[in-house]
């Protein structure tokens, strides 16, 4: 049996991390293992091309930045993700391509359909099996990013107005996905996050998960 494919979705800040680690822990509680991974990202070529979108200081601009989150995926979704999903695993991603949409669509202004042509080659029509989006306002995300020990990554340095348009664009994406888009409420106790994703995946695939 085909694994499950779940995607965590939302703006810098709003604790898709966190809410991985608790469903991979609740999952493996029910001797469910998933993979965990991350976009962009998940492969040594991946996390490569990572390191040059989020750390570089070098210019880098919207068609380029878009081309190589791409290719990133390209690689991660045929060396990760699809063998899991073969093999029967669940795959729990921090994001997909609603990620393209939403930064690079939204924020940077490149046009969907440029990214819609980008993802039919990168993904072969892949999409996650249920996606959640964490909604969080620019302001509570600024603040908790902000707070952060590290190094601020080249989105999360971004001004509000760029982070205001990610937002929409992924309430847009949520609304045009309501059988696959998950809308949660991001600036909740984590444990209560926690226990509505935990519902949402006992509904939706049957699992008893605790």
């Amino acid at each position: 049996m085909r694994g499950k494919f779940l995607s965590f979705e939302g703006g810098d800040g709003a604790g898709k991390s966190t809410q991985i680690g608790l469903l991979f822990e609740a999952l493996q509680r029910s001797n469910i293992t998933p993979v965990v991974t991350r976009e962009p990202g998940g492969t040594p070529l991946s996390e490569d091309i990572r390191h040059w979108v989020l750390h570089e200081t070098a210019a880098i601009s919207a068609p380029t930045e878009a081309l190589l989150i791409f290719a990133a995926r390209a690689q991660h979704t045929e060396e990760v993700i699809e063998p899991a999903l073969e093999a029967g695993q669940w795959v729990l991603c921090d994001r997909y391509t609603d990620a393209s949409y939403a930064y690079q669509g939204g924020g940077r202004g490149v046009p969907f359909e440029v990214i819609q042509s980008l993802e039919a080659i990168a993904t072969q029509g892949l999409k996650p099996d249920l996606t959640f989006f964490l909604d969080l306002s620019v302001e509570v995300g600024v603040r908790r990013t902000g707070g952060r020990s590290d190094v601020q990554d080249r989105f999360e340095a971004e001004e509000k107005e760029f982070k205001a348009r990610v937002r929409s664009a992924y309430q847009q994406i949520a609304e045009k996905n309501p059988h696959r888009v998950e809308t949660l409420d991001g600036d909740q106790p984590k444990e209560e996050l926690c226990a509505q994703i935990k519902t949402l995946v006992r509904r939706r695939f049957g699992v008893a998960i605790d």
